[in-house]
Order: structure tokens, then sequence, then C-alpha cells
């Protein structure tokens, strides 16, 4: 039996870590100690006790255990579920456990409404996905959620002390460990308790024993029998958007400290075209006018970056990078077009005035096109005052200079041309 499997909590009090909803009068604790039992979903990274606290509420309530790994299961395997309710085995209720929902479509997820409705069941499910992107909302609206977060190294090395004396016992096996050692498993496990379980194990039976019979987990013995560190990263998944996320958000708010931390980040998941589509978007939306050259030299890092690939791409990503989270910032050019989408949804919009229309065609004239028009080079600086936009917005103003050098050059230009004439 692996290890991960030996050393699963059989009470809530030996759960590592998700202590934000199950530590003392949190609610996920009281649940567990109350005779209510909510339907529930779970949702998570990998390896923090989902499947874990869902066994031990289900040897609280008392109530008739199902477990499905939507995975591998069909619709089949829900119905028989469904065809144990009104048994004798069923006569406390019937707690039924789908993992990996996200695995199931609609029809599927569907299936088990009715039955949770009457109270003949109580759902528990639990996904690695974001449940407002993958579970149908009528289970959502019935269900309590639950978010599950990696477990810090602290927590994790704490397991693995309890891990390293069911060893002992089972293996017959001395083992001395260093708390380094067990801190550097922890590091490379991401929040992961099973991870780190199937680590220690792996480096507790590929050390070889000292002269005293004893195996030393010490830090070179972990870094010799252990693999890089694995992160989180999906690029279908939710994880590969809140990267994504996060790397924005610290750009726009200048911190290249932040900003090259994620780099590296979506660097390790070698995700290069959502790298610099997100970098070309940035320099457009939040630095824009108030460095209008960002987004040419980000271009050119950019397309260095497609065209020698990974791993030299790095360098100019991270200038482009750094160049974008040190650069002042102006959202003004987003905001602009946006008020201009906004009227044009929710405006009615009268037609293009006359003179401002195409007059490059024969008739054009007998039409009243192009008949008032000003040529605006013809007068001095090279503008004259004139109606551009349609008659009901024509005092629409969608653009407004931001408070940074260039676009406080621009205010004043702008300012100029109107008094001047």
């Amino acid at each position: 039996m692996p290890l991960a499997d030996k050393i699963r909590p059989t009470n809530i009090d030996e759960v590592v870590g998700q202590s934000h909803i199950i530590g003392n009068d949190k609610i996920l604790n009281r649940i567990i100690k109350s005779s209510f039992l909510p339907n529930m979903i779970f949702f998570g990274p990998p390896g923090v006790g989902k499947t874990t606290i869902a066994e031990i509420i289900a040897k609280e309530s008392n109530k008739n255990f199902y477990k499905i790994n939507a995975t591998n299961s069909s619709l089949d395997d829900v119905k028989k579920v469904i065809s144990q309710l009104d048994t004798i085995n069923s006569l406390g209720g019937i707690l039924l456990y789908i993992d990996e929902i996200q695995s199931f479509n609609k029809k599927q997820q569907q299936s088990i409404l009715e039955f949770m409705e009457n109270g003949k069941i109580t759902l528990i499910a639990s996904t690695t996905e974001n449940p407002y992107h993958y579970v149908y909302k009528a289970l959502l609206s019935r269900s309590s959620i639950f978010e599950f977060k990696p477990i810090s190294d602290i927590e994790i090395a704490r397991g693995l002390k309890r891990a390293v004396e069911i060893l002992k016992e089972d293996s017959y096996i001395d083992i001395n460990y260093t708390e380094d050692a067990l801190m550097d498993i922890a590091r490379v496990s991401d929040g992961d308790m099973r991870k780190a379980l199937n680590t220690l194990e792996m480096v507790v039976y590929s050390t070889r024993p000292n002269v005293n019979n004893i195996v030393d987990i010490t830090p070179e013995n972990v870094k010799k029998n252990t693999f890089n560190k694995i992160l989180n990263y999906d690029r279908d998944g939710d994880s590969h958007y809140d990267i994504l996320s996060a790397f924005q958000k610290s750009i726009r708010g200048s911190d290249p400290q932040a900003a090259i931390h994620y780099l590296a980040r979506l660097i390790k998941g070698e995700d290069l075209i959502s790298i610099c589509r997100r970098l070309l978007v940035i320099a457009s939306e939040d630095v824009g006018l108030a460095y209008p050259n960002a987004i040419v030299i980000v271009k050119a890092c950019v397309d260095s970056a497609m065209q020698i690939g990974f791993p030299e791409a790095k360098i100019p990503l991270a200038q482009a990078t750094l160049l974008l989270a040190t650069s002042p910032k102006s959202n003004s050019a987003y905001l602009a077009i946006s008020n201009a989408l906004d009227e044009l949804e929710n405006e009615f919009i009268m037609d293009i005035p006359n003179h401002i229309k195409d007059a490059h065609y024969k008739g054009a004239k007998d039409l009243g096109r192009g008949l008032e028009y000003k040529y605006p080079h013809d007068f001095k600086n090279n503008y004259i005052k004139q109606q551009y936009l349609p008659d009901n917005i024509k005092n629409s103003e969608y653009y407004k200079p931001q408070n940074n050098k260039t676009e406080q050059n621009i205010k004043k230009y702008l300012q100029y041309l109107n008094e001047s004439n």
C-alpha cells in the first residue's frame, strides 16, 4: 500500500492543512460535528485533502457511502447508486462522493438533481477546476462550495514527521532525518501532500543505509533522489488564467519583482504564446499613451522570443516585462475605446454627417456628400474646427488625457488647437 494511503487521516484532527475551513469552530468542522449535512463541492489543487475529508464526513454521517471517479465512470454508474434508493441499504440515506466531477457532462450531472432535491442523496463532489466554470449551475445552486488551498511547507513537513514514524513501524527501517531535509521535500512538493509522501517514500527506499544500518534523510539525499519541482500549471485550467492575471496585474501595479516572478512561472510552463500575447495587450492597455514607444519595444522583444524559442526566449521576455512594469501607466486608450463601444451598444446613433461621408464617386454631390467639408491641411496649424460625430452625440467625450508627461503634452496641444480657431 502506498504511504499516502497508509497515513490517510481517519478523523478531522489528523488532517494536515485547510485550517481556514476545518480549524476549530470553522464551518466545515462544525458541519462534520453536526447532524446536518448539506450538498458540498470541494475544489482545489491535487493532494490537499479533498478526498480524505469527504471520507471522514461519510464515516461521521453514518450514511451509506458510494464513491465514483468521474474520469472513468459513466451514467450507468450513477444509475447503479440511484437504484439503491428505497432499499434496506439506504435507510440512513446515501452519501455520493463524485471525484473529478468536471469530467461529467451536463446530462450526467443533471441525473442526480432530482434525488438531491428530495434529500435521498447527499452529494459531495470534488474538482481540481473552478466549479463556476465546469459544474452545472443547477448543481452549484444546491451546494455549498469550499475552496481547498495548497498546503504550506511547514504543515507538509509536520505531516512528513508522522509519515516517518509509520515507515519505521511498517518497514522495520531505522530512519533519521533533518528538519532541513523534510523542508526540502515540502518545497519541491508545491503544496501537494500526496506528492510529498511519495517523494519521502522514494527517498527512504532509494537511500542506502549507513554503517549503522540507518537510513539518513538529509538535504543531499533528497536532492539525489528527487526530480525538479513541478509547478501546478495547466494550460487549459484555472491556474493558467490565474497566473496570467497575476502577471498583468503585477505589471499594471508597477511591481517589477512580482512581474518577473509570474513571468518565471509562465516560462516554467513553456507557455510562450500566452506570454507574448499578454505583453502586447499590456503595452496598450496599461502603459498606452504614457509611453507610446513601449509597444514598439515590446513587439521587438516578442518577435525575438518567438524566433529564438525557449530557453533563450526568457531574456527578451524579461526585458519586455521589466520595461512595462517600470513604465508610467495610462489606460486612457482602453477607456476611450470602451466608452465608444458602450455608447454604440446603449444609444441610438444618428447618421454620419454628410460633409465627411465618402464623396469619391459620380453623383455624390447630388446626394449632398462632402459639400461642406473643410480640408484641415488648407488651414493654419493643419486644423479647422468642424463637426465629425453624428448630431446626437456630437459632444461625446471618449478620450481623456491622463496625468503623465506625454498625455499632458497631448492635452496642451488639443487646447492650443481649439483656442487657435
